[in-house]
């Protein structure tokens, strides 16, 4: 049933009783959405904006790739200061050249195409240089350990095998 409300009492709009809607309530209504319609899109904007996913953090590995290219950097060194240490000095260098090669493969990354620089200088006599190399390996070693008790446990085992090599490279040092 609709009723009006006479001209003369200031009620101008119509409601309808079994819904108990007007007209002024579904404006009201229609222009919150309108209006809420619009700020959607407003704030929409910003969130296409973010869509780019921040890059993943570095794998806790890298650094060991990199240890072990300067390792094999720093044995050829002391080879090519002292062609009498070669022998002694290319294996080892070839072993850190296949840990990196390894470690790369297993967090998925390149190995880079130039050879890593020396982290020192080779000492003047064989001596000296057999030295600082034991104390590279040594510290290389220190690392793996660490590297090897806080990895995972399908990451352990390489860890480890590396830990051990540069315990042996430490005795074919002396």
């Amino acid at each position: 049933m609709v009723f009006t409300c006479p001209v003369g009492i200031g009620r101008t709009t119509q409601r309808d009783e079994a819904s108990g809607h007007t007209r002024r309530k579904l404006l009201g209504v229609g222009a919150l959405l309108a209006l809420g319609g619009a700020a959607v899109p407003l704030t929409g904007c910003d969130l296409l904006d973010r869509d780019e996913q921040p890059p993943p953090p570095p794998d806790p590995l890298r650094p060991m790739v990199d240890e072990s290219l300067g390792l094999a950097a720093a044995h050829r060194a002391g080879a090519a200061a002292h062609p009498e240490l070669a022998d002694r000095l290319g294996p080892i260098a070839d072993a850190h050249t296949a840990h990196a090669a390894e470690l790369a493969r297993v967090i998925g990354v390149e190995l880079p195409s130039a050879p890593a620089a020396a982290p020192t200088t080779p000492a003047t006599d064989p001596t000296g240089a057999l030295a600082a190399l034991r104390a590279l390996e040594k510290t290389g070693q220190q690392s793996a350990t660490l590297a090897c008790a806080a990895a995972p446990a399908e990451r352990a085992a390489l860890l480890g095998s590396i830990a051990a090599a540069r315990a042996t490279h430490q005795e074919a040092l002396k």
